[in-house]
């Protein structure tokens, strides 16, 4: 009888084994086909009630600020330019929409946020992403419930760019660090340290006039062209809530 008992324990336990194996494989799979957006949908889950809050107030206050005095700057030379002559995108209040950051990799090349607010809530690769500061990057990968941020600080990251104070056009490429490179089309240009950074009115890919960041350091000697550091205006490691803008071109 006791025999029994125990022939019928490790057929039991033999069962539970295989339906976890199995169970297992089911799971792996479930990732490989969605490429990860079943995984963070679970992770949206667990993660609620670690959401951010109303943090570092101060170092979102400064990029408030740096932001205010940049935009305030680039809408006095877009009045003397007459900009309403120039055929700029806009994004109206009804394009927009709130989001939390609830996981970051940004000490990595993948250089990438996650957001709470997926395909459900309307965002679609593409769209653009701000927070206190100004451009951080664009949805490059989405699931029913949350949403992944290319950042500008991305080595696959290029937009088209120009500097406010003379409006000169250039490429910001993302290094895998905080510094992106900006490379200007022309030689002998007119920039200084200082000078702010916006998105480019010719871009097709984002709002025109988006602040950036400012030219930190400039390389003229460089060759064939002059490249310089920007240090960004919104700060990516700090930033808990961000908006998303969507693009109607």
């Amino acid at each position: 009888m006791l025999g029994k008992r125990r022939i019928y324990s490790e057929r039991w336990w033999n069962k539970k084994k295989l339906w976890i194996l199995l169970s297992f494989s089911i799971f792996l799979i479930l990732v490989r086909i969605s490429k990860g957006s079943f995984y963070r949908d679970i992770y949206y889950f667990l993660s609620t009630p670690f959401w951010p809050g109303q943090s570092q107030k101060e170092i979102l206050l400064k990029s408030y600020e740096q932001e205010l005095f940049a935009t305030l700057s680039q809408l006095e030379k877009d009045n003397q330019r007459l900009r309403e002559l120039l055929s700029l995108q806009r994004v109206s209040q009804e394009d927009k929409i709130n989001a939390s950051v609830i996981s970051r990799q940004t000490g990595s090349w993948w250089r990438i946020l996650i957001l709470n607010k997926g395909s459900r809530d309307g965002v679609e690769i593409g769209d653009v992403v701000v927070g206190p500061g100004g451009l951080l990057g664009v949805i490059d990968n989405i699931s029913f419930l949350t949403s992944s941020v290319k950042l500008i600080t991305s080595t696959d990251s290029k937009l088209g760019v120009w500097t406010q104070r003379e409006n000169i056009h250039g490429l910001l490429i993302g290094q895998g660090n905080d510094s992106p490179l900006l490379t200007f089309y022309l030689k002998e240009i007119d920039v200084k340290v200082g000078d702010f950074v916006f998105s480019s009115p010719a871009s097709t890919l984002l709002p025109a006039n988006l602040p950036i960041g400012i030219i930190e350091t400039i390389d003229k000697e460089s060759s064939p062209s002059v490249i310089a550091s920007v240090k960004l205006l919104a700060n990516p490691h700090a930033i808990d809530w961000v908006q998303i803008l969507k693009m109607r071109i």
